[in-house]
């Protein structure tokens, strides 16, 4: 009887802390475009030297999993990408985060930007969307 004690303890411990862990259900944060009159949302094609404005709405999906860190990258006719700004994400930012990004296009006819926008989650879960603009 005396060995049984020990080992009901055990158990006992072992399922208080395992209960007691939070579920995680792992879903990736929210990220998606601004659209209006004002926004380009989609891919376009557009006039060197132009300025465009792209707006991009994020939020958790989860309650514990705040927002951490958002990030613009940039590829020119499909090279590597290149982050062209970032920013760690605090406050009631964590919660959810607007922004809106000018961008004055280059006069390279021919040429094709894509940039893509990037949140990333208190799990590191990451989440993008992207647009390419053609230069006119």
């Amino acid at each position: 009887m005396k060995s049984i004690m020990p080992l009901a303890l055990i158990f006992t411990l072992f399922s208080f802390v395992f209960s007691a862990c939070e579920k995680d259900e792992g879903l990736l944060p929210k990220i998606s475009f601004a659209t209006g009159s004002d926004y380009t949302s989609s891919n376009a094609t557009v006039a060197g030297g132009s300025s465009v404005k792209i707006g991009i709405n994020a939020s958790k999906s989860e309650d514990k999993d705040v927002l951490k860190k958002f990030d613009i990258s940039q590829s020119v006719n499909g090279s590597s990408s290149t982050s062209i700004f970032n920013q760690d994400l605090t406050g009631d930012d964590q919660d959810s985060f607007s922004y809106d990004f000018t961008f004055t296009v280059p006069s390279n006819s021919g040429d094709v930007y894509e940039l893509t926008f990037t949140v990333t989650n208190r799990d590191g879960l990451v989440n993008q969307v992207s647009l390419k603009l053609s230069i006119q």
